[in-house]
């Protein structure tokens, strides 16, 4: 066995019998990436693609909070105020690179997202090959709360929710239970928190011809239903109109108190990051590969941090001052440029992602 690394670093890193286990250890900021994590990640990953003696990745998260909060968006905050562009650049082209990393691995990536796992984290575990989730976990790709866009590949996993299951969870940013999670295609497998010690000892030693799938079988429940299930008629009907405004009409329209809620909740929302959203998931649905689908967030997801002020203002609200007042700009639906969407798509990176 290899000698995990001291407690101070940011990636536990062992391997044995087979099994290489990565931990994202940054416990007291839910596991937050920062850009020493995610090429700590990438280095050890891709190294093991080429070692005989590693056959299965097994991806956590230190603590029992969550496996990943996301991103560390306030170290973001400082990169796009302090006009360091090119860390910006930097951190989004890794990001993006591991995920890509984990989705293609040739040895099958198995992602425990037990507890907060949203942003960044969803990046780590929505795309790896067996996706887990427990009785405890929250998934969500929050971003249009702080004027960004969903980004990690999100919009690729979103445009492929049932329904309009994908524009409903990106405009609100709302939260998945693991029954959610299974059931809009975030997550694989149910393993309650009582069986992962289990499910740790079997994946270590395993033996043939058990592959990774069949052993996580062992340990798999059925949730209840999803919730989104009961809520699929208003949802459906809602976010199939053609823009933000006809979404909210529509919602508004509707007799479901949840979807007034909803209604209330997007009429508060940073207007640019609805449109540009709302467009990115139905374009993703004629992508041909979560690859280019990463090369079209990226090159949203700077034209945000690079052109425009919701993103800092975004953050700034939720996670620096914390006064929960964004001023977004513009403020209303009403007052969005016609052309704002096609810039956004228009935008075209330096350097590029691949």
């Amino acid at each position: 066995m290899h000698a995990p690394h001291s407690d101070a670093d940011s990636v536990l890193v062992s391997s044995r019998r087979g099994l290489g286990h990565l931990t994202l250890n940054r416990p007291r900021a839910i596991n937050a990436l920062d850009l020493d994590m995610i090429r700590a990640l990438h280095v050890t990953l891709d190294g093991w693609q080429r070692d005989t003696d590693v056959d299965v990745v097994l991806l956590d998260g230190a603590g029992e909070r969550g496996f990943c909060a996301g991103g560390d968006i306030r170290a973001l905050h400082g990169m796009v105020t302090a006009g360091r562009v090119d860390e910006v650049h930097a951190f989004f082209r890794e990001e993006y690179a591991l995920d890509h990393a984990i989705s293609t691995s040739a040895k099958p990536v198995i992602a425990i997202a037990d507890g907060v796992c949203m942003g960044g984290g969803i990046g780590l575990a929505g795309h790896a090959a067996i996706r887990i989730v427990t009785e405890r976990s929250r998934l969500a790709m929050p971003e249009t709360r702080i004027g960004f866009t969903p980004d990690v590949g999100g919009s690729w996993l979103l445009a492929r929710a049932p329904g309009r299951l994908g524009e409903y969870l990106a405009l609100t940013g709302g939260e998945m239970d693991a029954a959610d999670a299974l059931y809009a295609g975030f997550a694989d497998h149910m393993v309650p928190t009582a069986h992962l010690e289990a499910l740790y000892e079997a994946l270590e030693n395993r033996a043939d011809p058990s592959s990774p799938t069949e052993l996580v079988l062992l340990f798999d429940e059925s949730p209840e239903p999803s919730r989104l299930i009961e809520k699929r008629a208003w949802i459906d009907d809602a976010f199939a109109a053609s823009d933000v405004a006809g979404i909210i009409d529509r919602l508004r329209a509707r007799p479901e108190p949840d979807a007034l809620e909803t209604a209330e909740l997007l009429a508060a929302s940073a207007p640019t990051a609805l449109a540009v959203t709302l467009a990115a998931v139905r374009r993703a649905r004629g992508l041909p590969s979560l690859r280019a689908a990463l090369a079209q967030e990226y090159g949203l997801v700077l034209w945000f941090a690079l052109t425009q002020p919701d993103l800092v203002e975004g953050i700034r609200a939720q996670v620096v001052d914390k006064d929960r007042s964004p001023r977004w700009s513009p403020a209303r639906l009403a007052d969005l440029s016609e052309d704002r969407v096609a810039e956004a798509f228009a935008f075209e990176p330096e350097p590029a992602l691949w």
